[in-house]
């Protein structure tokens, strides 16, 4: 570039720079002589939504989940916990559910039959300090079944029956028994077809936890074998051989015959599915819960099932889809898997905080 040219170049630079600074200091005159309309914060994040707001069914259960084998421990104390409730209470929920009360060898509660059984004794009485803090917060807590590992390994759910015989007694007689806020079971095996054994162990289990309580209630949380109902261990996200809405109706049939006698509630886990395959689903299986006299929940999961990384917190819009969906079929209450990892604003993701936020927004918390 040429001398001239190039003093022309830092003169013009020079001069617009002045012009920028001058209409800067207009500006901020001009917004300080309009007083307290200039102050007002942006808009929050989220308050203009397209859709119409509280327009779902609110979440008004979850599962608490410290014995898992595929999301992480966020290894929690009893202060973690105890604010963990206070979000939870922030936002409706007002049951709590126990997945399991253990898996394989973990456990979580000092259990003499289970620990007797090779079970490892946990560090904390998780049991006690969630009914604890369920009395605290006024929520009721069901208790989650003990979960051996052997169906998972055979297919066979009657293997559940013999160990959850001797723990449906002792937690009755060591924390049912003490607890207001013991108010209901968690008969907590998976299926999500016609099981081997499956209708046989729910009856036996459902009918011990009513028989030794007094009646409280129970409930299952099966899931639809679905495009999405794939191995978490695995890499495929989707499968080709699913399940019909006509099939579902078939097999849920005969296992609600079986059962409804002694189970009072079906939450069917609602991720497996796609979004256009929500109401089709879901009305069959309100179609089925009415026909039997069952209450119809909805196990609205807050965990994204259509990303390579198992498991992260769901989208916002899809979980408000299903939430619409159960909505829109009548059921009675919904429940999520899981608040704690996945709504929370202490949760280990920090996207969990975020979904809280936009959750809050749509129902007008």
């Amino acid at each position: 570039m040429k001398n001239q040219d190039r003093r022309s170049f830092l003169k013009k630079s020079v001069v617009a720079s002045a012009s920028i600074l001058a209409s800067q200091a207009v500006l901020n005159v001009s917004c300080a002589g309009q007083g307290n309309e200039a102050q007002k914060p942006l808009p929050a994040s989220g308050g203009n939504l397209i859709v119409p707001k509280n327009n779902g069914l609110p979440i008004t259960g979850t599962f608490l989940d410290e014995i898992s084998h595929d999301i992480p421990h966020q290894n929690w104390g009893e202060k973690e916990w105890d604010q963990d409730f206070q979000h939870m209470k922030n936002i409706g929920i007002d049951t709590v559910i126990m997945i399991r009360s253990g898996y394989k060898k973990f456990i979580t509660y000092p259990s003499k039959y289970l620990t007797g059984k090779g079970c490892y004794m946990p560090s904390a009485d998780l049991l006690g300090l969630y009914l604890r803090l369920a009395e605290k917060y006024g929520m009721k807590f069901y208790f989650g079944l003990y979960d051996s590992g052997h169906y998972w390994a055979t297919g066979d759910m009657s293997h559940e029956i013999e160990d959850n015989k001797y723990v449906i007694d002792e937690v009755w007689e060591n924390y049912g028994a003490k607890y207001k806020s013991f108010q209901g079971w968690y008969i907590s095996g998976e299926i999500s077809r016609a099981t081997k054994g499956a209708i046989d162990a729910f009856h036996a289990m459902g009918k011990q936890c009513k028989d030794v309580s007094s009646g409280l209630p129970t409930f299952i949380s099966p899931w639809i074998d679905g495009k999405k109902a794939v191995k978490a261990s695995g890499t495929d996200l989707t499968k080709a051989e699913t399940v019909s809405v006509r099939q579902h109706e078939k097999e849920w049939n005969e296992i609600f015959d079986g059962i409804h006698d002694v189970v009072d509630a079906c939450a069917f886990q609602d991720g497996h599915i796609d979004y256009d395959e929500l109401d089709a689903f879901f009305a069959v299986n309100k179609k089925l819960a009415d026909k039997y006299g069952m209450q119809c929940w909805t196990n609205a999961e807050s965990l994204d099932r259509d990303m390579p990384i198992k498991f992260l917190p769901i989208k916002f819009d899809k979980l408000r889809m299903k939430l619409e969906a159960a909505k829109r079929a009548g059921y009675e209450k919904a429940i999520t898997f899981e608040f704690s990892h996945f709504m929370s604003p202490q949760s280990a993701y920090l996207q969990a905080g975020h979904l809280y936020d936009r959750y809050k927004e749509y129902f007008n918390l």
